[in-house]
């Protein structure tokens, strides 16, 4: 198992029970395929230029451990969910 950290920026203009739905999708994604040992909800803030013609986004970021392949499948989702505006996904040293 190796650790990984994805942050991903969410769409501002989703309500905060649709907000919680994304964020509790990607979570148990990543719970199945491995475990979460962090995650971090830094909410809206200001993008520091305009990403899809918006302005702010609500930021989370989850660490986790899991197989290597599973980051390429996670990535692949992410790309093809419209309420994710931004996302990166990086190998922690260990």
């Amino acid at each position: 198992m190796n650790k990984y950290e994805v942050m991903f920026i969410i769409n501002p203009e989703l309500g905060e029970e649709d907000t919680q739905s994304v964020i509790t999708k990607f979570k148990d994604m990543i719970s199945a395929a491995g475990e979460v040992d962090n995650l971090i909800e830094w909410g809206k803030r200001r993008l520091a230029y305009l990403i899809q013609d918006f302005a702010e986004g609500y930021y989370v970021i989850i660490d986790f451990a899991s197989g290597s392949d599973f980051p390429m499948e996670l990535d692949r989702v992410m790309k093809i969910n419209d309420n994710i505006i931004r996302h990166m996904i990086t190998k922690k040293e260990e």
